[in-house]
């Protein structure tokens, strides 16, 4: 578990916060994300002038993604620099966590930095990747991958719907 300790941190005005996140941790579950490989996590911990703990840091590792055209497997990299500033609720005022500032619960002794890492690895992956620019994909008709093989569907069905249209358009 990523925490970060706030009396030490008191003490020590500055913590370093390393840790690798398994593929099967439950922090990845109902994200969609499946991690080819742990997930290294590096970061700074300082108390601001102000009382907001201000965590700097990387998240990198490696997910497992299907191209959008073809649903071939493709691996991307994620190597995100993160900034996540906490404070109470009581200094942040009637304010409430608008994503930028995050809220510390009253007498915590720690701060889980789990639920923040997973939100902004989640922000930050792309959900539309493709295994090369010039990908075919799929057929629409047969589903036959085009990047491998060619079919037979013919290509100009013309759509039904567009009729209507068609006869103004001849008239």
């Amino acid at each position: 578990m990523l925490r970060l300790d706030l009396p030490r941190l008191d003490r020590e005005r500055r913590l370093e916060v390393e840790a690798e996140v398994p593929p099967d941790a439950p922090l990845w579950e109902g994200t969609g994300l499946s991690p080819e490989a742990p997930f290294r996590v590096a970061m700074i911990a300082t108390l601001a002038g102000s009382g907001e703990i201000v965590v700097r840091g990387r998240v990198r590792g490696s997910l497992r993604q299907e191209c959008r055209r073809c649903l071939q497997p493709v691996v991307t990299e994620v190597n995100e620099e993160l900034i996540l500033v906490f404070a109470s609720a009581d200094e942040m005022g009637p304010l409430e966590d608008d994503g930028e500032m995050r809220i510390l619960e009253e007498g915590a002794t720690y701060v889980n930095l789990e639920e923040a890492i997973r939100e902004e690895v989640v922000l930050s992956t792309d959900r539309f990747v493709v295994c090369d620019p010039e990908c075919r994909g799929l057929c629409p008709h047969c589903g036959v991958d085009l990047n491998i093989a060619s079919c037979d569907c013919t290509t100009h069905e013309l759509d039904p719907r567009w009729d209507a249209l068609r006869a103004l358009k001849n008239d």
